[in-house]
């Protein structure tokens, strides 16, 4: 199977690009003419001059077969994969929404291990062929809305978790499903530094009950937009869980736990008051500093490329209201 990364001949120390001249390779580009990195992919000699100085992408995406489930198929207009590329989170790479495009492009990905283990009856291992050999990739267009009120529609390629949990057998004593991201300071500076990856304690981890992992809706992507996942959109494989806020869907997966009691989160470790366990996007219930009752739509024209539009319950997906029928939502948030 073709890799994700790309691998060049050996380095050796003269090959090194200097220190001092990595860091103001944009001030030397500049003064060459080139005033930015789209402007730096537009012809052969600035993408020459683009390679010259350590930016070409070392991470290729590649096209992944799949086929389209026109059971999940979002009716509104999709995002372009230049915005939905661009625009992350992803504080393992820095807290800018561009930091993430920037800084990730060096992240390794083949070999990988995802775990599954815990209360199941057979702990599985599945290695970087397998994530996408092991079953059937399908396209969902998918709605996606992130705590801070913006939000996309994206073309995710993946398969429903359950699949992946019915194979490891869950066992009896199982309730909840913990999740845990890849944890490499060498290749994440979010996290090797508090104050870049936003004061977080990493490994990054999230959870869900055991039924909302189950849903069907609950997807385990390996690609967007026809082809395998960039590493700012979480290769090689992530959650999408698209009723509930963007960080419950958690990046670059490597470990998936079942328990049999509830699991943190980290963004609920970091803020409690403001972040829940649960995360079910409520247009009802307001973030303590800001309503959660509108959203942006990012790509959808207007004022700065969005439009604000109403957010619905459950995202949308009227589907999941039976998972929280005796819940308070406004107290399990």
């Amino acid at each position: 199977m073709a890799k994700l990364k790309t691998v060049d001949q050996p380095l050796t120390e003269n090959n090194v690009t200097s220190e001092s001249l990595f860091k103001n390779r944009r001030n030397i580009l500049k003064s060459m003419g080139f005033v930015g990195a789209g402007a730096l992919l537009t012809t052969p000699q600035s993408s020459t001059a683009f390679s010259l100085f350590g930016d070409d992408p070392q991470f290729q995406t590649r096209a992944l077969p799949h086929k389209k489930n026109s059971n999940y198929i979002a009716s509104d207009a999709i995002t372009s994969e230049a915005k939905a590329t661009s625009y992350n989170n992803f504080y393992e790479f820095g807290t800018g929404k561009d930091d993430p495009k920037d800084n990730a492009q060096g992240l390794t990905v083949d070999p990988w291990s995802l775990i599954v283990d815990g209360e199941v009856e057979k702990p599985l291992k599945l290695d970087y062929d397998a994530l996408y050999n092991s079953f059937d990739i399908e396209e969902r267009i998918y709605r996606f809305r992130c705590v801070e009120a913006w939000s996309m529609v994206i073309p995710w390629l993946g398969f429903p978790l359950h699949k992946l949990l019915n194979k490891a057998l869950p066992t009896s004593k199982a309730r909840y499903v913990a999740f845990e991201t890849l944890y490499r300071p060498e290749e994440m500076p979010g996290q090797k530094s508090r104050f870049v990856g936003g004061g977080i304690d990493y490994p990054y981890v999230e959870g869900l009950r055991l039924d909302e992992a189950m849903h069907p809706l609950t997807l385990m992507s390996v690609g967007l937009y026809g082809k395998t996942l960039p590493p700012q959109n979480g290769a090689p494989i992530r959650l999408v869980v698209p009723w509930k806020y963007g960080f419950k869907s958690i990046k670059s997966v490597v470990r998936i736990r079942l328990t049999s009691t509830q699991p943190a989160n980290t963004w609920n470790i970091l803020q409690p008051r403001e972040y829940g366990f649960y995360a079910n996007v409520n247009p009802k219930v307001s973030h303590p500093r800001w309503s959660q009752a509108t959203e942006r739509r990012l790509g959808s024209g207007g004022l700065l490329g969005s439009q604000r539009i109403a957010t619905q319950a459950f995202n949308g997906y009227s589907e999941v209201a039976s998972l929280y029928k005796d819940l308070d939502l406004s107290k399990y948030f």
